[in-house]
């Protein structure tokens, strides 16, 4: 009978190969969507979670047989599941009120978590999870921009003179295209002589064709020196 603690150099090679083509499949797909986190980071990812699950499974076989050692296979790679939230917040960027590089956070986490099952030797649920995961990442974002892409937040920043009647002018042009405000903030321009501004509004638009009009004739507004949408 084989000894359950005791993993060959073969099956080791193997699982740690499994995990990095896994890893670079959906690292490929973070690369060519030109996210922080890519191929390169997805494969270490998820080479290192299988490298610490095989270390917690048979890294300390030699201690199995002592009697008072309790062996916990888990112990290890719990910690990855924690540990990996630091790497994801890295790829997470606030710019106003608009939030990027959640879904690149959260390929990250499940790519450690694949690279854990990969170590457990679970390939099934890890291929199955892998392709999984690039369906949503890629099929998915396709149809989430073709019929929903229209209806989510988008942050306008406007740059303007501070001066009375900017932010209601804006206003009026947005209420009359039915774009709805969601929140609204306004920073000084500390660094500009002149006392502008940075007018910041998160809104909903209804239809994405208006957009190029809309900018324009914000820009068109009296005092208005600049305007972004993100």
């Amino acid at each position: 009978m084989n000894d359950p603690w005791v993993i060959g150099q073969l099956d080791l090679t193997i699982r740690l190969i499994i995990a990095l083509v896994l890893g670079g499949l959906i690292g490929f797909e973070r690369e060519i969507s030109n996210q922080a986190a890519g191929f390169r980071t997805h494969i270490l990812v998820c080479v290192g979670s299988a490298l610490i699950m095989l270390l917690s499974i048979y890294g300390f076989s030699a201690f199995v047989n002592e009697a008072n050692v309790r062996m916990d296979p888990s112990r290890l790679a719990a910690q990855v599941v924690s540990g990996i939230g630091f790497l994801g917040a890295g790829t997470i960027i606030r710019n106003g009120f608009s939030v990027s590089g959640l879904t690149t956070a959260a390929s990250l986490w499940v790519v450690a978590a694949i690279g854990l099952a990969v170590g457990a030797g679970f390939y099934y649920a890890a291929t199955l999870s892998c392709f999984m995961v690039i369906i949503s990442l890629w099929i998915l974002n396709k149809v989430e921009h073709k019929y929903f892409g229209a209806r989510k937040r988008h942050t306008i920043r406007v740059h303007a003179q501070d001066q009375p009647g900017n932010l209601g002018s804006i206003s009026t042009i947005l209420d009359k295209r039915k774009i709805e405000i969601r929140k609204m903030g306004i920073d000084e321009d500390e660094e500009d002589e002149r006392k502008t501004v940075y007018i910041y509004l998160n809104v909903i638009i209804p239809k994405a064709s208006i957009v190029p009009s809309l900018l324009e004739d914000i820009q068109q507004v009296e005092g208005v020196i600049g305007v972004t949408m993100e």
